[in-house]
């Protein structure tokens, strides 16, 4: 499992290892599951992240569809290469990346400069 954060590979091996188990249902082969064993639905995720959200005045933006950009994003400035983004997140063109990529001013000036460099060395 690849994660831009440390913390995120231990915090799912918590759950796997200490949480999940409290359910009940061992044989159940989504890792995400309800406490009467049905998978995990995208609208009680949903529901869920905007309660949060709500709760802690965060803007209306903000939705789960966000953390996909954000990892996206992530990557991108950690110099990932773009292909094994583009498989990460299922596209078949690298250019629908482009949506997802929100990167930081710094990130786009240090770029700008890498790229202009060579250019401005002999001056």
């Amino acid at each position: 499992m690849l994660s831009v954060m440390d913390w995120a590979v231990d915090a799912v091996a918590d759950y796997v290892e200490n949480v999940r188990p409290r359910f009940g249902f061992p044989d159940h082969p989504a890792l995400w599951i309800t406490e009467r064993g049905g998978r995990l639905q995208p609208g009680s995720i949903n529901d869920r992240f905007e309660a949060y959200r709500d709760a802690l005045g965060l803007p209306k933006e903000l939705v789960p569809h966000s953390l996909r950009h954000s990892y996206v994003t992530h990557l991108t400035e950690d110099g990932v290469d773009r292909r094994f983004i583009q498989q990460q997140v299922g596209h078949e063109c690298d250019s629908s990346l482009a949506i997802y990529t929100h990167v930081s001013d710094d990130f786009m000036n240090t770029s700008l400069h890498k790229a202009l460099a060579p250019a401005f060395a002999g001056a």
